[in-house]
Order: C-alpha cells, then sequence, then structure tokens
C-alpha cells in the first residue's frame, strides 16, 4: 500500500529526506481494523489480557487501541531497540513494568519487519511465565517476515521501506508525526 497525499510536504531529519507514505486517516483505520480483530477475541472471553507496549515507538498506536477498546484490560511496557539510524541490529529488552505470569499478554508493536524484537519478547515473556503471547502491529512487513509464530493482529500490510512518523523515529526524531513518511531517494 502506497500513496502520496498532495496536502504533505517532504520533510527532513539529519542527513535525510521523507516524502509523505500513509496520511493519518489511513493509520486510523488500520488501527480501527486492529481494534476490531482483538475486540473479536477479548470482548466477551472473560480474559482480561494485559497488552504490553513496546516503547518508545508503540507509544502512540497503544495510546490509540486502548481508546478503542471498551472491555476490561492492564497496560505493561518494556523497552525494546533494535535500530541504529535505519539498519536493524541486536535486540536490547529492559524493564517489564508488570507482572504478566499466568496472563494473556498482547504484544502491542508499532511495526514488525523481520520479527527478532518480537521473537525475543516472545521468549521473554513466555520465559516469565505468560499463559499465552499474542502480537499486534500497526504495521506489518510480510515480506521479510520470516519467523514462525503468527501475527495474530495486523492493522496494515505494508513494503519493505523504512518508515517514520506516529511513533517511529530516525534516530529519535520523528515519532511526533501524525502521518507516515519513508525516505525519498529521488
Amino acid at each position: 500500500m502506497e500513496s502520496n497525499p498532495t496536502n504533505m510536504d517532504k520533510i527532513k531529519l539529519f542527513d535525510k529526506t521523507f516524502r509523505p507514505y500513509i496520511p493519518n486517516e489511513e493509520v486510523e483505520k488500520a488501527i480501527d481494523r486492529a481494534a476490531e480483530q482483538v475486540r473479536a477475541d477479548f470482548e466477551n472471553s472473560g480474559t482480561v489480557p494485559v497488552f504490553l507496549c513496546v516503547l518508545n515507538g508503540a507509544i502512540m498506536f497503544t495510546a490509540a487501541m486502548m481508546k478503542r477498546l471498551s472491555f476490561p484490560a492492564e497496560l505493561v511496557s518494556i523497552k525494546s531497540s533494535s535500530y541504529i539510524g535505519t539498519k536493524s541490529g541486536a535486540v536490547n529488552l529492559v524493564g517489564l513494568t508488570g507482572d504478566i505470569k499466568g496472563r494473556s499478554v498482547i504484544i502491542l508493536e508499532d511495526v514488525v519487519d523481520t520479527g527478532n524484537t518480537i521473537e525475543a519478547l516472545r521468549a521473554k515473556l513466555l520465559k516469565d511465565g505468560a499463559a499465552e503471547v499474542r502480537v499486534c502491529t500497526l504495521f506489518f512487513k510480510p515480506n521479510v517476515f520470516a519467523k514462525d509464530f503468527p501475527i495474530d493482529y495486523v492493522g496494515m500490510n505494508i513494503s519493505n521501506e523504512f518508515i517514520v512518523g506516529y511513533g517511529l523515529d530516525y534516530n529519535e526524531l520523528g515519532r511526533n508525526l501524525k502521518d507516515i513518511y519513508i525516505i525519498d531517494e529521488q
């Protein structure tokens, strides 16, 4: 999915120029789709799931998702990093902020590409005693995902582009943008 709305301008972050990719209206619709999928599984289940916000990138997605859910749920967070610049590297996980033992955990992630971060998170959560671990992502890059576990809830499939905006960053800048941008190679 790619769009280039005319009402958005290119932006510059450090040494890179980014062009419009997905307008906020489409991002909001993607969150609606993901929330609908989660509600279908948990709204009348009697289970109180724990939503795990993967910091810092998933903060905006998590806030938007939580507002769309009307059933009881808990929220915890964990700090994760795997990108240096535009390249994915080693996964670093720090500071789970709540108890997940015996609980249904839904990881809320901004983007899933290779799956390395999610794989490390799933292993940690299961080791820490989670009853089950599901994954909910705003953006999914299926053409680079090569893991043997499912991505349970997906807002939107996208191509393998480096994106910024709506919580996603380039060296910590761009998270505050409401629209999604990709690197402008021109």
